[in-house]
């Protein structure tokens, strides 16, 4: 069997058409590359192909791209819910789906079936580490996380990580293709928990909450503090509103689940939003409260 090349990557399989997955594939498609979304929900694929016409759209407004440049990465996008006839032609697939470890292990020995044997498959799962899934499939050599952060259209990091089982080639191809669609790369040689962005973000979240539980300082001013003091360009509450306070909750409860520590659960904070379902800007309101359009109107 031939060892992946990044030469060989023409068809891009995305598993999970959320607000991640849905950018992921239009991030590969201004690439130059086909991209197939897939996800079980209709509905799911519906949203994201109107919401990413919407940004191309802002795009063509605001001069970052010609009319054409736009019509010609969409033209490259297909959404379906077929996952077998997505994944027939696929090169290398990036799986997104919902942070449940038996949904992706049963995902990935589907996809090791369906594939090529050539196929590359990476978990964009900052959470759960590839080796976890990697022995579902006879490719573990070919598996690995390939994680990227929220805007994917914005941010430019990407998170390659190998797992004991793989290839060179493999980390090689995946490397070459972050440089590809325009992101940078950044490569962990071997697995840890929350890899290095997020174990420092996580670090510094945890001592946000922690200020505000104990009537430190209001969650507004210390996200005031991190922005003009620190010259983050939002503060760590604002954050967890944009990417999900039921990220946050989840991530942490991973964590205290395979430490058994205590200290790992998701603070108090956190488990009242989640348990109301205040999840950020998804549900209009977390830490702050948000209109349809997703501006924020108080506090």
């Amino acid at each position: 069997m031939a060892e992946p090349e990044i030469e060989n990557i023409k068809n891009i399989l995305v598993v999970g058409a959320g607000a991640m997955g849905s950018q992921i594939g239009l991030v590969c498609a201004m690439a130059g590359y086909a991209v197939a979304v897939q996800d079980i929900s209709s509905e799911m694929l519906e949203k994201a192909q109107k919401q990413l016409a919407g940004r191309m759209d802002r795009n063509v407004e605001k001069e970052r791209m010609t009319r054409q440049e736009a019509d010609e990465a969409l033209a490259r996008l297909t959404f379906t819910t077929d996952l077998e006839d997505a994944a027939k032609d696929a090169d290398f697939v990036i799986e997104a789906a919902v942070e449940k470890l038996d949904i992706k292990r049963e995902l990935f020995r589907k996809l090791d079936e369906i594939t090529p044997d050539h196929t590359i498959l990476a978990t964009n799962s900052s959470t759960i580490e590839s080796s976890r899934v990697a022995d579902a499939t006879d490719r573990p050599d070919r598996v690995c996380n390939m994680h990227f952060f929220n805007p994917a259209l914005v941010m430019k990091c990407v998170e390659v990580v190998r797992n004991p089982g793989t290839s060179d080639a493999t980390i090689e191809a995946t490397v070459a293709l972050t440089e590809k669609i325009n992101k940078s790369p950044v490569l962990l040689n071997r697995e840890i928990p929350g890899f290095v962005a997020n174990r420092i973000l996580h670090a510094l979240a945890n001592e946000a909450i922690s200020l505000y539980e104990n009537d430190v300082a209001s969650f507004k001013d210390i996200d005031t503090a991190c922005r003009t003091a620190l010259g983050h360009p939002m503060g760590p509450f604002e954050l967890m509103d944009l990417t999900g306070i039921d990220i946050a909750h989840d991530v942490r409860m991973v964590k205290y689940e395979r430490s058994g520590d205590e200290n790992d659960r998701p603070k108090r904070s956190i488990v009242e939003r989640y348990e109301r379902g205040d999840l950020g800007r998804k549900t209009g309101k977390g830490w702050y409260t948000y209109d349809e359009a997703g501006k924020r109107v108080s506090p």
